[in-house]
């Protein structure tokens, strides 16, 4: 295939980090604060919204296309930001294991204690990832 087409690998994987994590918190709250702006507009004067949709190549346990390239070996089993635009303000982030299945998981806490970043919950992840 020629590289030319196809999107590098070096930008469709990024970790998910705190950063991330900020970026879409700052994300949901800007939109928070539009629906208050449109909140006093009528309703037949405000435009259709644009509703995403997930898109379906990427869906929760089906394998990672091939149009995003092969999966750099430090990443596979690691929390990524999610490369679909659909969860761009939702706070999840997704791990693709070895087999390149998608798995999507959110970064609020587990049990009220277990952040996305607490080793104990990506233990837990990796486990829940293995082939």
């Amino acid at each position: 295939m020629d590289p030319l087409f196809w999107p590098s690998e070096t930008n469709s994987f990024r970790r998910f980090t705190p950063e991330s994590l900020a970026a879409i918190e700052e994300k949901i709250a800007n939109k928070k604060k539009e629906r208050v702006k449109v909140k006093g507009k009528k309703k037949d004067q405000r435009g259709e919204e644009d509703k995403l949709t997930p898109q379906l190549d990427l869906k929760t346990c089906k394998t990672l296309p091939s149009l995003y390239g092969d999966i750099p070996e430090e990443l596979v089993g690691e929390p990524l930001e999610d490369f679909d635009p659909y969860y761009s303000d939702h706070k999840t982030f997704m791990v693709i294991n070895k087999k390149r299945t998608i798995f999507r998981f959110t970064a609020t806490p587990a049990f009220f204690i277990f952040g996305p970043f607490n080793p104990v919950r990506k233990t837990a992840i990796k486990i829940l990832i293995h082939s």
